[in-house]
C-alpha cells in the first residue's frame, strides 16, 4: 500500500479510529452521554479529510477514483450524520455507544466497496457492513422478537455472502487475478478465456449478482425484509432500507461494468427481470400490509425494483456518451430522494413512540393531523414523495428513472431494445400508481379518522430533527433538483477501459 492510498483512504481510517475510541473508551467510562456527539465528530472529520481527497480519473489499483466512488462516500457520509441524530433519544432507551461505534464501521465499510477496485477488498468491505449490522440488530430490541429478525438476518447474510464468494472464487480462477482491471482485460480478450470457460464466466455473473441482490432486497432475495424490519426498531429499519442498497449498487455497478462476460447481454436480461419481479411484488404485497415497518419493508423492496431498472438502462447505454438520460445518474439521484424520504419517515415513527412504546400500525397514526399537524405535515410529505407526486423530490426521481429507460428505447444505436424498455417503463408506472393505494393510506389515517388516543411523542427531538431535515431535502430538491441532478450526473464508473468493450448490440 502505498502512501497515495493511505490518503485516499483517510475518511475511512478516521471513521474506524473514531469507532474503536468510541468502544475502547465506552468500557472504561460510566458516561451515558455524548458517545452520539463523538460519533458525529467522527463523520465531520472524515468528511473534511474526503474533501481534500484529489481525483485521478485514471484511478489506481486497490481503488478507483471517479465519480461514482465521490458521490457514494459522500452520499454515505450524509446518512451517517442522520442516522445519529435519528438514534439519539433520551435516557433510558437512548443510543448505546456499541450502537454509534457500529454505526461508523458500517459507514467506512459502504465508503471502501463503492470505491474498491479489487474483488477481496470488495468481499472484506461488504463484510465490514454486515458484522457491525448484526450487532446493530440485537441492541434495537431485547424480546423475543428481535432475536428471531438478528437470527434470520445474520443467517441469510451468511448464505449471501457465500454465494458472493462463490461467484468471486470463480472470477479470481478464470483472471488468475482478483484485481478488476486484470479481470476486465481477460473478458476483453476474445481469446482470454480457454475454449469451453464461458459457461464458468457466466455462472460467476449470476453468482455475484445472486450474492449482492440480497443487499438490495431485490426478489427474490427479499425474503428476509419483512420479519427483520418487524423485528427490530424504527432506527434499525431505515439502516437497513437505505445504507445496503448503496453499498450493493455500488458494487453491483462496479462488477456488471469490469466482470461481465458477453458485453453485459446476461447482466442486462438478469437486472431486467430482477427489476420488473421487485417492483410488482414488493407493492403488490404492500397493500395488505397494516404493521409500518413490514409496510415500509415491502416498499423498500419495490423501490429496488425501481433502482434496478436504472442500472438496466445504464448497461443496455454503456458504451454511448452519456447525457441527460443517463442510467446511473438516474439510480443515484432516485437513491438519494428514496433515502431523504423512507429516512424521515421512520424518524417520525421513532419521534412519535418512545423508550416503552412504539409506533406499530398504520392504526396508530389515526388522528396525527388534528393533535401533531407539523409532524403529520412531514410524514404526508414523505409519502407523496415516495409516491412520485409532484412538487416534491420523489418525483423527479421517478421522472429520471423512467426517462433513463425510454433513452434507450428511443436510442438509435438501441433500438433492438425498443420493445423491452418501453414494457419496463410502462410496469415502472403502473407500480407507481398501485403504491399510491399504501402510502395514501397512511395520509388519510393521519387526516380523516379520529384519534385513537394522545399522542405522547417521547421519541426525542433528535428523531424529530432528522425528520425536518430529511422532510427540507424532499421539498427542496423537488423545488429545485439541479445541483443534485448535476452532482448524480457525474456518479459515473470509471470509462477509460470499459470502453474498448464492444458494444451491446444486437447481436449479428
Amino acid at each position: 500500500m502505498t502512501y497515495q492510498t493511505v490518503l485516499q483512504l483517510l475518511p475511512e481510517i478516521l471513521l474506524v479510529a473514531f469507532a474503536v475510541a468510541i468502544y475502547v473508551g465506552s468500557a472504561f467510562s460510566d458516561a451515558q452521554r455524548g458517545w452520539n456527539r463523538a460519533a458525529l465528530a467522527g463523520v465531520v472529520l472524515a468528511a473534511c479529510a474526503l474533501a481534500t481527497v484529489h481525483y485521478h480519473p485514471a484511478g489506481g489499483y486497490p481503488l478507483f477514483q471517479d465519480g461514482l466512488a465521490l458521490f457514494a462516500r459522500w452520499m454515505a457520509l450524509a446518512l451517517a450524520a442522520l442516522y445519529i441524530l435519528l438514534s439519539f433519544k433520551p435516557l433510558p432507551g437512548g443510543g448505546t455507544p456499541e450502537m454509534f461505534g457500529s454505526l461508523l464501521l458500517i459507514v467506512a465499510g459502504v465508503m471502501l466497496a463503492a470505491a474498491a477496485a479489487d474483488l477481496v477488498l470488495i468481499f472484506v468491505s461488504l463484510e465490514l457492513i454486515s458484522i457491525p449490522t448484526y450487532i446493530l440488530l440485537y441492541l434495537g430490541r431485547r424480546d423475543a422478537l428481535q432475536q428471531e429478525s438478528a437470527a434470520k438476518y445474520f443467517y441469510l447474510s451468511v448464505l449471501s455472502s457465500a454465494i458472493l464468494l462463490y461467484g468471486f472464487s470463480f472470477l479470481y480462477g478464470l483472471a488468475g487475478s482478483t484485481d478488476l482491471h486484470n479481470i476486465h482485460d481477460v473478458f476483453l480478450d476474445a481469446g482470454g478465456l480457454p475454449q469451453g470457460f464461458e459457461l464458468f464466466a457466466k455462472l460467476a455473473a449470476v453468482l455475484a449478482i445472486a450474492g449482492l441482490s440480497f443487499r438490495l432486497t431485490a426478489v427474490p432475495f427479499h425474503f428476509y425484509a419483512p420479519d427483520v424490519y418487524q423485528g427490530t426498531t424504527h432506527a434499525n429499519a431505515a439502516l437497513l432500507s437505505v445504507i445496503p442498497k448503496l453499498a450493493g449498487l455500488a458494487v453491483l455497478v462496479r462488477i456488471a461494468w469490469w466482470a461481465m462476460p458477453d458485453g453485459g447481454h446476461l447482466a442486462l436480461g438478469i437486472v431486467a427481470a430482477l427489476a420488473v419481479l421487485s417492483m410488482t411484488l414488493g407493492n403488490v404485497l404492500a397493500l395488505w400490509q397494516d404493521n409500518l415497518r413490514r409496510l415500509m419493508a415491502y416498499s423498500s423492496i419495490a423501490h429496488a425494483g425501481y433502482l434496478l431498472l436504472g442500472l438496466a438502462a445504464a448497461l443496455a447505454m454503456r458504451n454511448i456518451q452519456p447525457g441527460a438520460w443517463d442510467g446511473i445518474g438516474a439510480m443515484m439521484f432516485y437513491l438519494c430522494v428514496y433515502a431523504a424520504a423512507t429516512i424521515g419517515t421512520f424518524a417520525v415513527f421513532e419521534h412519535l413512540g418512545g423508550s416503552t412504546r412504539r409506533v406499530e400500525g398504520i392504526d396508530e397514526l389515526a388522528g396525527l393531523g388534528r393533535e401533531k399537524p407539523t409532524v403529520a405535515a412531514m410524514l404526508a410529505a414523505f409519502m407523496f414523495s415516495l409516491t412520485g407526486i409532484p412538487i416534491l423530490a420523489g418525483f423527479w426521481g421517478k421522472f429520471q428513472i423512467f426517462g433513463s429507460a425510454l433513452s434507450v428505447a428511443s436510442d438509435a444505436e438501441t433500438a433492438f431494445l425498443r420493445p423491452l424498455f418501453i414494457a419496463l417503463a410502462v410496469v415502472g408506472v403502473l407500480n407507481a400508481a398501485v403504491s399510491a393505494a399504501y402510502y395514501l393510506r397512511i395520509v388519510g389515517a393521519m387526516y380523516f379518522r379520529a384519534p385513537l388516543g394522545k399522542f405522547r411523542a417521547e421519541g426525542g427531538t433528535g428523531a424529530l430533527l432528522a425528520a425536518a431535515l430529511c422532510c427540507l431535502l424532499v421539498l427542496g430538491l423537488g423545488l429545485y433538483p439541479r445541483p443534485l441532478l448535476r452532482a448524480s450526473d457525474r456518479a459515473r464508473p470509471q470509462l477509460e477501459i470499459v470502453g474498448q468493450v464492444s458494444n451491446l448490440s444486437h447481436p449479428k
